[in-house]
């Protein structure tokens, strides 16, 4: 059986236009909505097959207001079976304060009687670009971390892990407990059914308070970069333009 702790972050929809706040500290969101981001729906994935697999169950953590309820609530109608809300504002902790406040819920529920075998998280922040809370968490529980993770399967206290990159695919075999930060793109995030959605309204919820306070992040501001510049060639007009054509396809090597 093993039993799995997701954590998760209401982000700014990053699909259509970024938009900063006017002192450029984090993204507003107030227009494009929120959501989790597509890294984090894939560690939800992941920790409901292992669930499921192995007799297990997952538990979904967020820090953040009462708006966070919402993304809470999206895990648990996909398979998580009950959640947990640090309540805090989310901007004013930096990546440190988070890693800590995740591992006093994984120390305090150990303590009593709850051990989650497996964390998972979003590979990093979509809102921040942090890197950081899944490697500082694992140094905090003394466990082994595996960052970029695709797939992840679980068997006799040894999860596999498996990294896909430019140089090809890595393959961890790590005794558990662990840690794993999850990279979108190895498993497809399933929709929520009726049914789910109905569960997910009675599912426990239980709200705890910080451990300490934040530091913050030091981050002084984020910038969003321009977009890269563009260049159009008119080729010509009809007939003509066909051996324009073929010369730039062959160029862009669409020709072989």
């Amino acid at each position: 059986m093993t039993d799995v702790l997701v954590c998760v972050k209401r982000v700014p929809d990053a699909s259509g236009e970024v938009v900063l706040t006017p002192d450029g500290s984090r993204v507003d969101g107030r227009y494009a909505g929120y959501t989790m981001s597509a890294h984090e729906e894939c560690a939800v994935e992941i920790g409901v097959k292992v669930a499921e697999a192995t007799g297990g169950a997952v538990t979904v953590l967020t820090l953040g207001d009462e708006d966070s309820v919402e993304q809470l609530r999206a895990a648990l109608s996909v398979g998580a079976a009950e959640a947990v809300r640090v309540d805090a504002d989310a901007d004013a902790y930096g990546p440190a304060d988070v890693a800590r406040e995740i591992a006093a819920v994984v120390t305090t529920r150990a303590g009593a009687g709850k051990d989650y075998d497996l964390v998972l998280l979003g590979n990093d922040a979509a809102d921040t670009g942090d890197f950081q809370v899944g490697i500082r968490l694992a140094y905090a529980l003394d466990r082994p971390v595996v960052t970029g993770v695709q797939r992840l399967e679980v068997s006799e206290g040894t999860a596999t892990m498996q990294v896909d990159n430019p140089e090809g695919t890595e393959i961890y075999e790590v005794a558990l407990p662990a840690v794993a930060t999850v990279l979108e793109g190895g498993v497809s995030p399933r929709y929520p059914s009726i049914t789910g959605k109905i569960k997910a309204k009675k599912a426990p919820l239980e709200t705890v308070e910080p451990s300490a306070a934040p530091a913050g992040s030091g981050r002084q501001a984020l910038r969003v970069p321009p977009p890269p510049p563009t260049q159009v060639e008119i080729l010509g007009e009809g007939p003509a333009a066909a051996p324009r054509l073929v010369e730039v396809l062959t160029q862009l090597g669409a020709g072989r």
